[in-house]
This record gives structure tokens, C-alpha cells and sequence, in this order.
């Protein structure tokens, strides 16, 4: 009992210790996106006043950021607004904001930004609600908050602006047609669509919300009246009735004291315009502003644990903000995201949803048209797409794009095609092989490609071997044991039968060609989708297309063998090397992006970290080989980029309408991949919705010679099948 007692009292003692050392010497452990952990280290070592350590821990993106903090896996992080509605929306969360980065000209200013709308002075309203209809409206740009979302959504929420889900139509386009009923000429500058082609149509069908611009033809950036100041130049001089913008632009405008900064000159007269109020009442621009809505401060966010010795990290913040202000450290911006214009400002502890309800912000980023309320919905097949198509729609949500996301699972790529066709569903990305069959067999049509680099996206599907294999042409290859990315898939399947088939080591009356090819690979191959039932294959030929597919080698399951989706590890183009690397394969069929992107550090995976580019080669169909990099004179075809495909019975306004999203947040994610990673590996996961390569997405406008010429290739492969 004596010695119970004693040790209670030593763990109370250590537990004691603890606490003090965490109220004394704190380590607080940052969360940043992973291409930023080298520039956090580097503050890390940072010497400062406060003995608390900052201990820097990476995540894909600011979204897996928020799952850690919440897991207590990490305790704080840099966050916008739309990162704390994120955060908000968790269940059974405990975040809190306890500190923002506001700007030195106005750091006792509650809001980041207040959204406002200025008129002439003796505009005489009576009903808002009727007064506005007609008006020539001055705004900041296309998409932009205070100019356009703003009071768009408040003007929907108050009955002004009529429907916005008008069947037929993209949202952007309801949301400008809205516009462009309501005033009579308008300066919206900006992309109207991330597609040249539909950006250019609906800038001729609303032509009437570019006329009070610098350049109504061009109708984008730069213009003079376009932007916070722009827009107040819009109304003073260029005929504009009403501007919609932000206070400090106002008050700078008209010469006003800003914050700290005291009043100037200006050739603008205050007393010649008002604020207009949602209410309908003015008020002197000389005054307290009238808001539409206020977009709150970036900050600081932890969970509720880290709260608990908050005034420590606050220390350590201020004097890492000291410190690198003062030495104009780079690390300053890219992590704490501060700058010589602004600073880390203490604020009272707030949960991030009250945080953003203040300032009538959580609005905003709600704002929706319906009912109906439109979705783009993703088809997936495995619970790993599932997560991240789940954990995309939750981040577009946030970021202006619409229409928003949904996700509906299925078990297999045909059912998704199957879906898609009968209403089901929306939209999946699919390989060329079955890009050519979701149109042959399901009237479904391709809508938007994959881009790979600033050419295009198109890419070379290439046979690759070990540096010191004994392989030096297709021939050699007869009993040899093959890697293959998917049956019936362009790189993996399509192309090395193509190859095979051209040279005439595979007879073309050989059928059906999946037993050709586990004749003529006879040492074993791993085909993900060769035992699906669905191909009515002898046990034979399905037990040698699957003899090297592994399974589900992180859950060790054996069940998910030679399924065609990532559950087994062999699969997709990275699969297939895998299988090569350490699966008993002598060949892989893959892309010619392939092994540099999995090799040389490039993937953090325990099987690929000490693999080198050098020491594979490429197989050329003419016989040698070749460097890996010279896949443009060594390739078995020139495959067209995956696409996302949806129903051809659409109409031209719901496809441009998926078009837009799709193309916007691609455009959006390959510009900010530290908000959310669209490319890349996702929780250890390679290709899920697009393929880690893909750098961007581009609207697809009439036919494609290499899907023509691509599809031929298709045809007289399956013509063997039937």
C-alpha cells in the first residue's frame, strides 16, 4: 500500500512538472502546408524574449492543417476566414481564434475590411427595394467580395435580385444576368468565365455591365474604374450612380483620416456623396460607415487545450513577429503572414463561427441560389476518393465556387458510367480507354481534360525496365512477367497490346486479347480489373493476369487482389511501377511521368524513398533503349490526357456550367495548393479524382484529333473482343 501511495504521489509530482514546464517553457506545435516546413524551421530557430519553442509539423494544405489541430496531432495554425468556416463546420470541434493579423494603418480597426456602397448625395430613395432597379453600378470586379459577392448576396437576402438557379444556366451566368437586369450599365472587369471561350460569350450577352468601363470591349484588368479606388472613380467620374467597396478606400479617396494616418488632400468633395445603408437610409461619408458586410482578420487559430497557456504563444508570436520585422526575414510573410503593413494583434478568445458571424461574414461564404440547389456531383469508386472528393467540396465551398461539390460512390468505373448516364451523378475523370468507352456505350461526352504542362495535356505511354535487365526489345519480352496499369487503360493495357499487335508478336485474330497477352507475358502479370466476372476470362488466364497483384498492402488485405481501383496497391500508373520495383515485375507499362515522379525524393513513401530515375531505362518498340528522359523518340503511343466526362443528354448550359467549376477550381488549387491540394497524393493515395500530374484543366470545345485518332486504335482492339 506504502509503495501504491509513493508511486501515485511521484507520477502526481511528474505531472506537475509537466504543467509547469508547458505554463514556463512551452512547445507549441505549428502546423504549416509542407512546401512551407523550411521556411518554419527557419523561424523555429528563431532566438526571441519568450522561452517558448515553436516546433514545426507539415501537412499536405491548410485543410489538413485543421484536421490535425483538431486531433490534437498539432496545436495551432495560420488561417483565413474561409479557414475557419472549415473549421466551424467539424463536428464536435473546439477551435478557437485568439489572435489576428490586422494592418498597421488601422490596428484598433474590428474588421479586415468593411463592405460599403457610396452614392450621390441627393439620391433620393424611398423604396430600396425599387430605387436600385436601373441604377449604373460601379464595382470592384468579377467575383471579388466587397464588389460582388457582397452585394449580390445581400441584395438576393433582401428580394432585390430575383432567381439565381435558373435551369439551364451556369451560376456564374445567373449570377450576371441577375446584375444585369437589376442595373441599367455596370463595370464588372474580370474573367467572367477561367474559359476564354465562354468568358468571351457571355461578355457579348451581357455587355451592359462592362459599358461604364475604361475599355468596355476588353472589360478586364487593368481598367480605371475597376478596384476599391476604381470603383469610387466609376461613380465620381464616369457617370456611376453607386459604388460598392471598402471604408479605407473611401476614406482615403475622399482625404479622410485612416487609422493612424491623418487626413490629406484631396480633389475629391466627401460632402457630395453618402453612404447608402441596407435599410435604405444614408449616412454623411464623414461618419461611421453603414456595412453590408465585414470580412473579418486572417489570424491565429488552436484548439481548446492550447487555450488553456494562450498568453505564452501570444509572447512568442509577438516577439517572432519583432524579430523578423526587424530583420526582414522571409520567413515572416510566408508563415506568420505578416509584413511591414501589417502586425500580430491580440484579440479575445472566440470560437471561429462567432468570429465570423460578427461581422454578417458566414453570409457570404453560405451564399446559395435555390431552391434547386445545384451541385456538381463527383462519382468515386474506392473510400479514398470518397474522402477527398468530400474534403474538396468542403473547400471550394468555402472559396467561391460554385456550384458546389457533392459525392456519390459506386463500386466500379462502369457503374459510375452508368449513373452518370441515367441522372445519377455528374461527373468522373476516366483514362482515355474508358473516355472512348463512357461515349461508345453510354452516350456520355467529354467535357474537360487534364493538363500535364504549358503544351497541353497529352502524354506518352512508355514501357519502362530495370537499368540492368536483359531486356532490349519487345521480343525479349516473351515469358516475361509484366506491370500494368488497369485493364482496358491507355498506358497500361491499350498500348503495350497496340505495341505487341503492330509488330506482330501478339496475333490479331488471337482472341479474346486479355489471354493473348497473359500467353505472351507468361512468367505472370498484375492487370488490376482482369478478374472481374464482367470479361467472362478462364480461371487460368484471370489467375495469370493477377499472379503479381499484391492486395491492399497498407491494410495487408489480400481480398481486394487485382481490383482495378487503388484498394489494390499494384494499380494506376504509380501501382504499376510499384509492382516493377518490388513486385517480381521485369516490365511496367505506364507514363512517361511515371518514374521521375516517383523516384529521386519525389515520392515520401517508405518503398520509393531510395529509388533513382537512373537506374530504369525506357523500351523502345523499335527495338533498344533509351534514358527516361527521351520518352518523346522511345514512347509505344501518344495517348490523349484523362478527361471528365458527363452526359450527353445535357444541356449546353449545364455542361458549360460544369465546365466553369471545374476549369475555376483547378485554376484556383494549382494557384493555392497550400488552401487545399487538388494535384497530388492524398493521404498517401496517388490519382484520386486527377492524376498527381496534372498542373491544371481546360474546357474541352469541339472534337480532338488524338482522341480521333486514339478511339481508332480502341475500336480495332475491342473488335477482337466481341
Amino acid at each position: 500500500m506504502k509503495l501504491l501511495i509513493a508511486l501515485c504521489l511521484t507520477a502526481l509530482a511528474a505531472d506537475a512538472r509537466i504543467l509547469i514546464r508547458r505554463s514556463t517553457n512551452s512547445e507549441y506545435r505549428m502546423c504549416v502546408p509542407e512546401e512551407l516546413l523550411g521556411d518554419c524551421n527557419e523561424m523555429a530557430k528563431q532566438k526571441t524574449k519568450s522561452a517558448a519553442r515553436i516546433v514545426c509539423l507539415p501537412a499536405r494544405d491548410r485543410y489538413e492543417c485543421i484536421e490535425k489541430i483538431k486531433k490534437r496531432l498539432a496545436d495551432f495554425a495560420t488561417v483565413d476566414p474561409e479557414d475557419m468556416y472549415i473549421a466551424a463546420k467539424q463536428p464536435d470541434q473546439d477551435f478557437a481564434v485568439f489572435e489576428e493579423i490586422r494592418t498597421r494603418d488601422e490596428p484598433e480597426a474590428e474588421f479586415r475590411y468593411e463592405g460599403v456602397a457610396v452614392v450621390h448625395k441627393d439620391f433620393n430613395v424611398k423604396n430600396i427595394k425599387e430605387d436600385l432597379k436601373g441604377l449604373k453600378s460601379c464595382h470592384t470586379g468579377v467575383g471579388r467580395n466587397v464588389g460582388y459577392k457582397v452585394p449580390l448576396t445581400k441584395l438576393k437576402n433582401m428580394g432585390i435580385v430575383g432567381n439565381l438557379a435558373e435551369p439551364g444556366l451556369s451560376a456564374r451566368e445567373n449570377e450576371l444576368k441577375a446584375f444585369s437586369n437589376l442595373f441599367s450599365k455596370a463595370c464588372i472587369v474580370g474573367d467572367w468565365s477561367p474559359d476564354p471561350t465562354i468568358n468571351s460569350r457571355l461578355k457579348k450577352r451581357y455587355s451592359n455591365l462592362c459599358e461604364l468601363c475604361e475599355n468596355p470591349t476588353k472589360c478586364n484588368y487593368p481598367d480605371k474604374y475597376s478596384g476599391y479606388e476604381g470603383a469610387l472613380q466609376c461613380l465620381a467620374h464616369n457617370g456611376g450612380d453607386i459604388a460598392w467597396t471598402k471604408v479605407i478606400f473611401v476614406r482615403k479617396f475622399f482625404g479622410l483620416p485612416v487609422g493612424v494616418t491623418p487626413a490629406s488632400e484631396s480633389k475629391e468633395d466627401h460632402t457630395q456623396y453618402s453612404y447608402l445603408c441596407p435599410d435604405g437610409t444614408k449616412l454623411p461619408i464623414n461618419g461611421t460607415p453603414c456595412r453590408w458586410a465585414a470580412r473579418p482578420w486572417q489570424g491565429y487559430m488552436a484548439n481548446a487545450d492550447v487555450v488553456k497557456t494562450i498568453d505564452e504563444l501570444r509572447r512568442k508570436i509577438e516577439n517572432l513577429n519583432t524579430e523578423g520585422y526587424k530583420n526582414h526575414a522571409t520567413w515572416l510573410k510566408k508563415v506568420l503572414e505578416i509584413s511591414d503593413k501589417n502586425i500580430a494583434k491580440e484579440n479575445k478568445v472566440i470560437s471561429p463561427g462567432d468570429y465570423l458571424d460578427k461581422g454578417n461574414y458566414t453570409d457570404i461564404i453560405e451564399r446559395d441560389y435555390g431552391p434547386p440547389y445545384k451541385t456538381a456531383r463527383f462519382c468515386v469508386i474506392t473510400d479514398e476518393e470518397m474522402e477527398k472528393c468530400a474534403a474538396l467540396a468542403s473547400s471550394a465551398f468555402t472559396r467561391n465556387i460554385r456550384p458546389r461539390f457533392d459525392c456519390v460512390q459506386e463500386r466500379t468505373v462502369e457503374d459510375c458510367l452508368r449513373n452518370i448516364r441515367d441522372g445519377g451523378a455528374d461527373i468522373i475523370t476516366l483514362d482515355a480507354g474508358h473516355v472512348d468507352q463512357a461515349i461508345k456505350e453510354y452516350n456520355l461526352k467529354a467535357i474537360v481534360a487534364e493538363k500535364y504542362s504549358a503544351d497541353g495535356g497529352s502524354y506518352y505511354g512508355v514501357a519502362v525496365v530495370k537499368k540492368n535487365s536483359p531486356y532490349n526489345s519487345f521480343s525479349d519480352l516473351k515469358g516475361a512477367k509484366s506491370c500494368h496499369t488497369g485493364y482496358q487503360r491507355s498506358a497500361g493495357y491499350n498500348a503495350p497490346l497496340y505495341t505487341l499487335l503492330k509488330l506482330g508478336l501478339i496475333d490479331k485474330n488471337n482472341c479474346p486479347y486479355p489471354k493473348a497477352v497473359s500467353e505472351y507475358f507468361s512468367g505472370g502479370s498484375c492487370l488490376p480489373g482482369a478478374a472481374d466476372p464482367k470479361l467472362a476470362l478462364t480461371e487460368s488466364v484471370s489467375d495469370k493476369l493477377c499472379s503479381l497483384c499484391a492486395g491492399n498492402l497498407n491494410a495487408n488485405d489480400k481480398k481486394s487482389k487485382c481490383n482495378f481501383d487503388s484498394s489494390e496497391s499494384y494499380s494506376g500508373y504509380t501501382g504499376a511501377f510499384r509492382c516493377l520495383v518490388e513486385g517480381g515485375g521485369d516490365v511496367a507499362f505506364v507514363k512517361h511521368v511515371t518514374v521521375p515522379g516517383n523516384t529521386d525524393g519525389k515520392l515520401k513513401e517508405a518503398w520509393a524513398e531510395n529509388l533513382k530515375s537512373s537506374d530504369y531505362e525506357l523500351l523502345c518498340p523499335n527495338g533498344g533503349r533509351a534514358p527516361i528522359d527521351q520518352y518523346a523518340s522511345c514512347h509505344l503511343v501518344h495517348a490523349p490526357p484523362h478527361m471528365v466526362v458527363t452526359s450527353n443528354a445535357k444541356s449546353a448550359g449545364e455542361i458549360e456550367e460544369l465546365q466553369n467549376v471545374l476549369v475555376d477550381v483547378g485554376e484556383q488549387y494549382s494557384e493555392r495548393p497550400d488552401l487545399f491540394k487538388l494535384f497530388g497524393p492524398f493521404k498517401g493515395q496517388s490519382h484520386l479524382l486527377f492524376q498527381d500530374s496534372t498542373i491544371a484543366l481546360e474546357a474541352i470545345h469541339g472534337e480532338s484529333k488524338i482522341m480521333t485518332d486514339y478511339s481508332k486504335l480502341i475500336t480495332e482492339i475491342k473488335a477482337c473482343n466481341k
